[in-house]
């Protein structure tokens, strides 16, 4: 991959800049007793008002929940006491994107977890450097993961990010496995251990719920409205993911329309992940830029 020239990584810069600040004050604003869509809104508002667009849907997943919930129109749910939530945003800046995450603890029980979380997202970006195999930064972050007494999700991966692509090649699993993949100068990963409990399964399976979306493919689909929907969704949100609550804020949202589209496969949606034992999960993430000595960090 060639590296990045400098108007590209000033972008990647603005992106990171603005998922930082809006990572920090979703991170003070989160309380118990809070709706959920009142984090996620706010979450994308401030986005655009620091003049970035959001990557994706903001996603505050809760307790077992691992990742992909974001509100759906008319969500009543709130933040349930004890609980601790991860909150994940991304931000892009003419395609150019920062992914980032914290998880907030409201339980003592956890602390130690979510810390753990943390020190894995240290580790690794410590570790990744040119050259470097996928498999040997994945290992570190498993050892460190294990050695404070806890469990990486094995199955949730961190990932290179490209031009209006949030998952763009190559992955980077927070555990040990065979590749011969290496990390390049020029390249964009986002790194997030998620950490589970010990007794837990460590891994996640689908839930029975999907609220993000993205484009897939252009089909001819029947219906007029269908056809006026997808052209919408391609122009305004290209290959990113996106919520039906966008949809409504810009006045497009046609209940039929948007089944006939996800039924003819013109759309993918994103079901949430869930740990596979119901034990709770820790999340970290930053999004770094792999320069000749080593990570930039951009988030």
């Amino acid at each position: 991959m060639p590296v990045l020239n400098r108007e590209a990584l000033e972008k990647y810069e603005e992106a990171g800049r603005i998922a930082s600040k809006v990572r920090e004050r979703m991170r003070s604003v989160v309380k118990e007793g809070m709706r959920i869509v009142k984090i996620c809104e706010e979450a994308e508002e401030a986005i655009r008002r620091m003049g970035g667009k959001p990557a994706f849907p903001c996603n505050v997943s809760v307790n077992e929940v691992a990742a992909h919930y974001t509100s759906p129109l008319g969500d009543e749910r709130t933040i349930p006491e004890g609980s601790i939530v991860k909150i994940d945003i991304g931000v892009h800046v003419d395609g150019y994107i920062a992914d980032t995450a914290v998880t907030v603890c409201f339980n003592p029980e956890y602390e130690e977890m979510v810390q753990t979380s943390q020190i894995a997202l240290e580790t690794a970006i410590r570790t990744i450097r040119p050259g470097i195999f996928t498999s040997e930064l994945g290992s570190k972050v498993q050892r460190v993961i294990e050695s404070r007494g806890f469990k990486p999700i094995s199955n949730l991966t961190g990932h290179q990010i490209g031009r209006y692509m949030i998952h763009a090649g190559k992955s980077l699993p927070n555990v040990s496995h065979v590749s011969f993949r290496r990390i390049r100068e020029g390249e964009v990963y986002a790194i997030e251990p998620f950490v589970t409990t010990l007794e837990a399964e460590g891994k996640v399976i689908e839930g029975n719920e999907s609220h993000i979306f993205r484009f897939l493919k252009r089909k001819n689909p029947k219906q007029r409205e269908s056809k006026k929907l997808l052209r919408f969704i391609e122009k305004n949100f290209r290959t990113l993911p996106f919520a039906k609550r966008w949809l409504k804020k810009y006045g497009v949202l046609d209940e039929s329309a948007f089944m006939d589209l996800l039924e003819s496969r013109c759309l993918l949606a994103y079901p949430v992940f869930v740990e596979a034992s119901g034990k709770y999960v820790a999340q970290f993430e930053h999004t770094v830029y792999i320069d000749k000595d080593g990570p930039i960090v951009l988030t």
